[in-house]
Order: structure tokens, then sequence, then C-alpha cells
């Protein structure tokens, strides 16, 4: 397969996704009626719609998450390291701008251990460098409380540097997700799934579900307590190695430094179901968001 074609798919689907609620000239000639929440709103306010996927803001996050990696095949434990970085741009579209479209790419830079069952110990060193990409394109209604839902696509795109850091093939799947907004609760789920399409043919097919479920409690003053891990379902591991479900608990700060909304996070994880082969048993969770001002605000 030429190597554009995951290019050219990608540009596909946004395309795809866009033509039907707005043209780009709409977007244009119709500014939309989004106030300028860095002076007007409160970072209660703030917290509360950055847990939103959907939400108008523009925001750029760096996220690190530290694992302890256990297992049958190898004595003890390894760890591992994902830093991310993920801005998230929306764009307000349709009629009267009642919808939101995103494009979120997590550009990650990865440690990880190489295993060898051969070897003795099951590891033989460790590598550093690019993962591979993601992207994730969701359109949905634009609105900040109650139940909030999208539809979409996501992509992997088989960007690193060495096979220890990737799975060597290029992905996409359907994406969805649901949230109920309330003044003091968040709940929902964000639900990504890929299926291979091309990439390295001596690396193994894939088929793999990611689901985020999210619970949260604001707090006043910018607080918020509660969790939001993923559980992934690899369709094509053996039985009994297919689920990594975590739980976790975690406290989340919104503060306003020199006029710019900046939230905090951290929330350690703990997988209570994980492969018995190899698998994250624990997971620490740092995030940093600034809040960047969009064009789309008044």
């Amino acid at each position: 397969m030429n190597k554009n074609s995951p290019v050219i798919f990608l540009l596909t689907c946004i395309v795809s996704l866009v033509s039907c609620p707005v043209s780009a000239q709409e977007v244009i000639e119709q500014p939309p009626a989004e106030k300028d929440s860095f002076a007007e709103e409160s970072v209660d306010e703030i917290s509360r719609k950055l847990e939103n996927p959907l939400t108008t803001l523009w925001s750029l996050t760096f996220q690190e998450n530290y694992s302890i990696i256990k297992g049958d095949a190898i004595e003890g434990s390894e760890w591992g390291n994902n830093l991310f970085f993920q801005p998230a741009l929306p764009v307000p579209v349709g009629k009267n701008h009642d919808k939101v479209l995103i494009i979120r790419p997590v550009f990650p830079w990865v440690r990880s251990a190489i295993y060898d069952p051969a070897a003795p110990g099951g590891v033989i060193g460790s590598d550093t460098g690019l993962g591979d990409i993601q992207t994730f394109v969701m359109i949905g209604p634009n609105a900040s409380r109650g139940k909030v839902w999208g539809i979409g696509a996501t992509f992997k795109f088989d960007t690193a540097s060495s096979d220890a850091l990737g799975q060597g093939k290029n992905q996409a799947g359907p994406a969805a997700m649901f949230l109920n907004i309330g003044k003091n609760w968040t709940t929902g789920v964000v639900v990504q799934h890929w299926w291979s399409y091309a990439g390295d043919e001596d690396r193994a097919d894939t088929s793999q579900t990611d689901l985020q479920y999210i619970m949260r409690r604001a707090l006043p003053g910018g607080w918020s307590i509660g969790m939001g891990p993923t559980v992934t379902f690899d369709w094509k591991a053996p039985s009994g190695e297919k689920v990594t479900f975590p739980i976790g608990l975690g406290i989340t700060k919104t503060v306003k430094w020199g006029g710019t909304p900046i939230k905090m996070r951290l929330e350690p994880q703990y997988s209570i179901i994980k492969p018995d082969h190899l698998g994250t048993a624990w997971n620490i969770r740092l995030q940093f968001t600034p809040v960047i001002k969009s064009p789309f605000m008044k």
C-alpha cells in the first residue's frame, strides 16, 4: 500500500464528517456566540467544561503515564513511560454553530522494556522514542451541560521509531462518547476501536478497544475528585489475556495563572484485571492542561 494511504484515509474521513453539517464558508462567515471564558467564567465552570471531549475550549494537554509492568514473562517488575502531547482545537460548525467538530491528535514519547522470553529474566534492554501517533475525530452537539454525545472515527499510524515502541500497523475504527454533565457530577464513557488495515506484514494484525469510563465529583474552588481510567480489550490476545481493567482515584485542580486557566491532575490507577503473561499493574497519571485562546471566541 502507498505510504501516503493513512493520510489520505484520514483526510477523507474528516471531509466526510465536516461536509454534512456545514461548509467551510459558513464557519468563516458566522462567528460563534462564544464568550471570552477566561475573563467571565469561574475556574469551576472551566473545570467542568474541560471534562467534555467536545468542549469548545482550546487546550494543550501534556500527560505523563508512569507504569509498573508485571507478569509471568518476566522476573519481578519493569517500568514503562508514556509522555504524550495532545492539542484539542475544536471548531463550532453546523447551523447556528449547534455542533462541535474536534480533531485531536496524540503525539507519544515512549520508554519501553524490550522483552524476550528466552532471555534470563525475560528482558534484554529498553528503548525510548516516538510511539504510534493517534488521531481522534468526533462531531456532536454543542452543549456544556446535561446529556452530551458524539460520534466519529479514530486512527493509529505506524510512526514508532522502533518495533518495541509501537504495533507496526496503521489502524482505524469508530469512536463514540456519551456523558452526563451536571452541576456536581460528570459521568460517562468514551469508546474507541481500531482494526489494522496496513503496515508491517511481519507484525500481528490488531483489533483493540479502549473504553474510558469517567466518574468525577466537582468541589468548590476548581477542585474535583474521581477517576477516568481506560479499560483495554485486545481481541487478538489468547483467552484470559484480553482485558486490562484499571480503577483509580485522582484529584484535579483548575487555576488561573496570569489569566490563563490551567487544569492539573494526579491519578494513581491499579489494574484489578490484567493479563497474567505481561501487563500493567500500576499506572501513575500526571496531567497538565493549559487553556489557550480560541479564535472562535468573541
